[in-house]
Order: C-alpha cells, then structure tokens, then sequence
C-alpha cells in the first residue's frame, strides 16, 4: 500500500467519523451531563460545567437565546450552537 493511499483512507474515515458526529440528536442543556455538553463544538469542560452550574443557579433555560448568560458562551458562540441543541 503505498503512501499517498494509506493517507487517503486515513482522510476518509476522518471525514466518516466527523459525519457520525456531526449527525448526532440535539443535545438537552437543560439535562445534559458534562460528558453530553462536550459533544458539542466549541464546549469543552470548562464551558460545560458553566451551563450545569448556570442551570442549577438560575434555573432550566427558557430560550436557546438566554445560553448567552452562560460564562463563555457569547453570541457567535450561541449561532454555532444553535442547531445542535434543545429544550426539550
């Protein structure tokens, strides 16, 4: 197998992994677990545990929109978040 073919498959399972991620169920902020937050782009532990302790000081999110009171989510932030989260 020569070079140029290893590094093709290594591109394409990229590309197949980052679809499976990619078509993953809307994530609930309002129930997510700090494991789930970090499945989306841009959330890592930090801005996960932001969400779990903003919920449990202000209460549930009443709007995908009121995430921007969350430390570290600003509104492009929020725009890249849009259509992979919910409420419900």
């Amino acid at each position: 197998m020569t070079v140029s073919r290893s590094l093709g498959l290594l591109a394409a399972s990229s590309l197949i992994a980052g679809a499976a991620v990619a078509n993953i169920d809307p994530v609930n902020v309002n129930e997510a677990g700090i494991d789930r937050l970090q499945q989306l782009n841009g959330v890592g532990p930090a801005t996960a545990e932001a969400i779990i302790q903003d919920r449990e000081e202000n209460g549930p999110f009443e709007r995908i929109d009121a995430m921007t009171r969350v430390n570290g989510i600003g509104a492009a932030t929020l725009e890249s978040l849009r259509e992979s989260v919910t409420l419900d």
